[in-house]
């Protein structure tokens, strides 16, 4: 089998809202639109990756998975998810602010669209001073209500604003109203779709010079209108471990940030891991196979779940690196005493 950890070429998405920062961030020539979105990893259908490294380099990652599913996503997950990759992960840099927005949930999306949910979470890499986004609903309100907000365009009023800076985390699970707000750079990992329902957009026009759509009725349908006490991720910070910030029924996230070789073995997950390299260059070097990666800041990779057993090497200093999976672990009672045994993994 022809197994390895795949790097992929740029994938730039040009958005009206998009800024400056991603090229530079990723060490790429300057782009002459404004990129909102760089897709890391992506297996969606209108936009997949494209392999830039070995022996399937050229090839769109859809393709290399259905090829070997169980060695590249992990038994566990393609058999769940019959042989598909289930998470897409960005990087975003919002100069202007993203409009008002809500995703279904797998049961709606798959009812209305054929596909999957989208739940997704957020890292701040940076942010401006004063910078904030949108995160829930502050008050509760009624369907009706949402729709003559929309209509007298006062939404903003009743959602909850939280300003931000770099290291805060935010899990949106589908339902919850959002939007990122100006200058923003952050790191998001979702379910694999790309469906969204905008609703609220400033009025302004799209890269076409026409008032984009919104989706006001679907959106109502979408929504859930629980005010939550606490919408910001609260979640340990400690150097030289693998901080748990997200564990949902849809991903496991952890962030590690470290100056020396960090040992990372998520085999018992049988899962893929996607790895984000948020700060500072690093390389994998992996312990089955002894091949090494070097992983460039603002760069991301795929690692096989047959080869989830590496080290990460910080090069030049601190790095810090952001890791998505699917937690397969077990659930019973003595699951979770292997969690808490395995809480630095």
């Amino acid at each position: 089998m022809m197994i390895y950890p795949l790097l992929f070429e740029p994938n730039l998405h040009t958005v009206v809202w998009g800024g400056e920062r991603l090229c530079p961030y990723k060490g790429l020539s300057d782009a002459s639109e404004p990129i909102g979105e760089s897709w890391e990893v992506s297996a969606v259908k209108s936009s997949p990756s494209i392999v830039a490294n070995g022996h399937y380099a050229g090839r769109d990652l859809i393709s290399v998975i259905s090829e070997q599913p169980e060695a590249i996503l992990g038994k566990a997950v393609s058999d769940q998810y019959q042989g598909q990759l289930p998470l897409l992960v960005k990087f975003i840099d919002a100069k202007r602010d993203l409009s008002i927005q809500v995703h279904p949930d797998d049961a709606m999306a798959q009812r209305e669209h054929g596909k999957m949910g989208k739940s997704e979470m957020w890292y701040i890499i940076d942010a401006q001073p004063g910078s904030y986004l949108y995160a829930g609903f502050k008050k509760e309100i009624s369907p009706e209500e949402y729709k003559q907000r929309i209509a007298d365009g006062t939404i903003v009023d009743v959602l909850a604003r939280h300003e931000v800076r770099s290291g805060d985390v935010f899990y949106l699970p589908a339902g919850r109203v959002h939007a990122i707000g100006s200058g923003i750079l952050l790191a998001e990992v979702q379910q694999s779709s790309d469906v969204t329902y905008r609703i609220f957009d400033y009025n302004r026009p799209g890269m076409d010079g026409k008032p984009r759509e919104l989706h006001t009725e679907l959106a109502a349908q979408a929504l859930d209108y629980h005010v939550e006490d606490e919408y910001r991720t609260l979640y340990s910070a400690a150097q030289n471990r693998a901080n748990l910030i997200v564990n949902s029924p849809y991903f496991s996230v952890r962030v590690t940030e470290t100056e020396k070789s960090f040992h990372r073995n998520l085999l018992k997950y049988d899962s893929f891991v996607i790895t984000m390299c948020i700060a500072g260059h690093c390389e994998l070097q992996f312990r089955q196979t002894g091949e090494r990666l070097q992983l460039r800041e603002g760069h991301s990779c795929l690692i096989p779940a047959a080869l989830a057993d590496y080290d990460v090497v910080p090069q030049h200093g601190q790095t810090r690196i952001l890791d998505a999976f699917i937690d397969n672990m077990d659930k019973s009672i003595v699951g979770k005493v292997t969690r808490f045994l395995h809480i630095s993994a």
